[in-house]
Formats: C-alpha cells, structure tokens, sequence
C-alpha cells in the first residue's frame, strides 16, 4: 500500500500533496525539486496523472523513422529529456514524452498484493491505456532517482527494445546538470542509446 508519487511540475506537485493528504490507510512519498521549472500540466491533467498514473506531456506530429517512447519519473529530469526530443526529431523520429506520476496505478492488479489489506484499493489502468502510452519501438524509462519506480513499465511495454537511464549515486557538483550528467542522465547519451536501440 505504499505509494511514491513523482510530480513533473509545479501543478503536479500541489495535487499530489492533496492527493496524499486526501487518502488514508497509504503510504505516501512524494519526490520533487524545489527549484523553479517549466510547468507541463493544468492542475486538471495533474490530477488526471495522479489518479491514472501517467500522462503525455509531449507527441511529435511527425517522423518517418520509428517511436520512441520516453517513460521519466521525476521532474529535473525532463530537462534533458526535452533536449534530447530536439534531437531525435531532427533525425527523423517520432517522440513521445510520457510522465509516470503515479506508479502504483500501472502495475497489473496480478502483480502486488493489494487485495490483501484492510482498505485495498484496486485501480490499476488497463492495458488500452496502458498500451497508448507507452506502445513504441524503443521504450527508454529515464528516472532522477532508482529505476525500481519504472519496473511496471518495463514490465508491462510491448516495445520490443528497451533499456533505462537513472541514478547511479550521489555526488559534490556545482549544478543539477552537472550531478545528471556525472550519472549519465544527459540528452547525448539519451540520444546514443535511442540510436543504438532503434531498428
């Protein structure tokens, strides 16, 4: 029953504490930056993220070389993300930015034992939703922090290559950008690992 809540932006991040504080017999973690970042959602798609579990921030119109789809928790994270998106555009990729908010919801109501509770609550998003999120050629599940969050992704994705960036261990730097890239979170290895992965 434990729930770690990953707002992307300054919106998402009020309607997880509600959230939070709306529920009982939960455990509730919320992770997010304090510092000042581009907000991404309406306080009604933040909470439609919440409840579901993820949302689409971002679809390209176009491109003729395959989807790749990036799955983030986190919100500094999208910096990079972004970035990278820019590039794999002009390449000629179609690229979908998905934030997972809520991981608890994406897991398969087969995968954890919720109905085991005093107060269980089984809402999971069911595979329609699921797949028209995710559903691409590559799936890279990109996280600020431990790769265990986006498990239900990558367990449940029928892309058929996938692969994670995250965290690997803390360090002292001057910047946030410096800290993502000394782990590896950078918009060129998003980039070298989408063009190794794609067909």
């Amino acid at each position: 029953n434990g729930y770690p809540l990953f707002p992307c932006d300054a919106n998402c991040i009020q309607v997880a504490y509600e959230y939070a504080t709306d529920s009982y017999n939960k455990g509730m973690v919320i992770m997010a930056s304090k510092s000042p970042l581009p907000v991404y959602l309406s306080l009604d798609e933040a909470r439609k993220a919440v409840e579901e579990g993820a949302i689409t921030l971002y679809e390209s119109t176009n491109g003729d070389k395959g989807t790749l789809v990036f799955a983030v928790t986190g919100d500094m994270v999208l910096l990079p993300v972004f970035e990278a998106r820019d590039i794999l555009e002009a390449d000629g990729y179609r690229v979908r930015i998905v934030a997972v908010v809520n991981p608890r919801r994406l897991y398969r109501s087969s995968d954890i034992a919720w109905d085991t509770v005093s107060e269980p609550d089984g809402r999971f998003m069911d595979d329609d939703r699921f797949n028209a999120l995710f559903d691409g050629d590559v799936l890279l599940a990109v996280s600020g922090g431990p790769s265990a969050p986006l498990e239900p992704v990558l367990l449940r994705s029928r892309a058929p290559r996938r692969d994670t960036l995250c965290w690997k261990r803390g360090e002292t730097t001057a910047s946030p950008t410096e800290i993502m890239a000394f782990n590896g979170i950078t918009a060129d290895a998003m980039v070298a690992r989408a063009n190794a992965l794609a067909p």
